[in-house]
């Protein structure tokens, strides 16, 4: 990084989830990334890198794809923002259908945009919770969510996360939420606490802060018939899980549920601007109706046009170049090729689901930052990722290739080779 830009960055930046003393101490040169090309990112000094977490888990099809840039570019030579406060445009009205249609046969017919995940699972409680008051169910006023759970960094949104490290000092503010480590646990609510719950909120099949844990297989649906027969809404947080990172477009077709809303950010736009998008049911979409009923939530940059955009172009290239056929086949490989490095003694587990895996390696003291140490390590065979403490995140794009994922994993092994001697 040329010492000017060095300098401001070092000056002026503030970076999340970063210990920024170390950071700025004098003998770090940060990472600049300056271009991108498929699951290749290259930085400042012309070296390249293997996009192993996407990016933050956002990227689907790879960076730079013509299609995605074409779509971004026309809107923008056309209008790049108007307010969807009263107004509306076509290129919102066009991606709310395409998303119904992914879900043929359920009942999420409804669309809400804002701008990321944190506020789709915003969007989401705060419609279950008005929709009670305003429907006869002034009681219901409770979320409840799971242990380990993460569903964003909003007051609201870290208010029902199960890790308290992202609650920050906001954990006397927030939704008045009931917590529980599994399904079992439901069974041990009293009559009050049920009838007093508004919706309940999960990530579907893995929870990916919490180290890409798996739940059982079948829970979602067991889950799923336990808010139905109690009507209770379920929320499904698919920001990470979203567009097809389980094998299927959303996870929660993985086990035939159909939520009350589905929370979709990340990989709406491909990974290329943020946005995101809370779908609903005519039910809910009915409770707002009525003389003086309105729902009062929303921003600024809701609905852009160039996410709407952007969006658009990334379902395009799900169905032009048949994304979804071409994906198990890929995640066969990527199965053997992550659990391959369970034959590593620092290795305890290996957890995946789709093209998502999480390697464990320890036990080890959280404050050793081994995983942190895997990861930079790796950086030096051409692979870029974050671990969750001591968990090695591997996410790569849907558009990867059975090479790219082959050094994806050697770079992890040798990572950990080097870290242990």
């Amino acid at each position: 990084m040329p010492d000017d830009l060095l300098q401001l960055e070092k000056r002026h930046q503030w970076h999340p989830f970063t210990p920024m003393q170390a950071w700025c101490a004098e003998d770090h040169e940060p990472l600049m990334l300056v271009s991108g090309q498929g699951c290749t990112l290259t930085d400042q000094h012309g070296r390249e890198y293997l996009d192993g977490n996407s990016s933050i888990w956002t990227n689907i099809h790879g960076h730079n794809h013509p299609t995605i840039s074409a779509a971004i570019r026309a809107q923008l030579d056309r209008v790049a923002h108007t307010s969807f406060l009263g107004f509306t445009h076509e290129p919102a009205i066009q991606l709310g259908k395409q998303l119904v249609d992914l879900l043929p046969g359920s009942a999420l017919s409804r669309v809400f945009y804002s701008d990321d995940g944190s506020t789709a699972i915003e969007c989401a409680m705060r419609m279950a919770l008005q929709y009670w008051k305003q429907n006869g169910g002034e009681q219901r006023d409770t979320i409840l969510a799971f242990d380990r759970a993460y569903h964003g960094d909003t007051l609201g949104a870290a208010s029902v996360g199960g890790i308290p490290v992202f609650k920050g000092s906001g954990n006397d503010f927030g939704y008045k939420t009931l917590r529980v480590p599994h399904l079992d646990a439901l069974e041990l609510l009293t009559s009050d606490q049920v009838e007093r719950l508004a919706a309940v909120i999960i990530e579907p099949l893995i929870q990916g802060s919490a180290g890409m844990r798996l739940w059982p297989q079948g829970m979602l649906a067991k889950l799923s018939a336990w808010c139905r027969e109690r009507d209770i809404f379920l929320i499904l947080d698919e920001v990470m899980t979203g567009f097809g990172r389980t094998g299927s477009m959303f996870a929660c077709q993985r086990e035939g549920v159909t939520p009350d809303f589905l929370c979709l950010a990340k990989g709406l736009t491909g990974g290329c601007l943020p946005m995101a998008a809370t779908m609903t049911t005519e039910r809910v979409f009915e409770g707002f109706l009525g003389a003086g009923r309105a729902f009062y939530y929303g921003h600024s940059y809701t609905a852009s046009q160039l996410g709407c955009a952007a969006a658009l172009g990334s379902l395009q290239v799900f169905r032009e170049e048949r994304v979804m056929e071409h994906l198990p086949a890929k995640i066969e490989i990527f199965t053997q090729l992550v659990n391959s490095l369970k034959d590593l003694p620092q290795v305890m587990d290996v957890r995946q689901c789709g093209l998502i895996a999480g390697i464990e390696i320890g036990p080890y003291p959280a404050e050793e930052l081994r995983g942190s140490k895997v990861c930079l390590a790796a950086r030096k065979h051409g692979l870029l990722t974050r671990p969750v403490v001591d968990t090695i995140v591997l996410m790569p794009p849907l558009a990867v290739t059975d090479g790219e994922m082959q050094r994806m994993v050697n770079a992890v092994r040798l990572g950990i080779e080097e870290v242990f001697g």
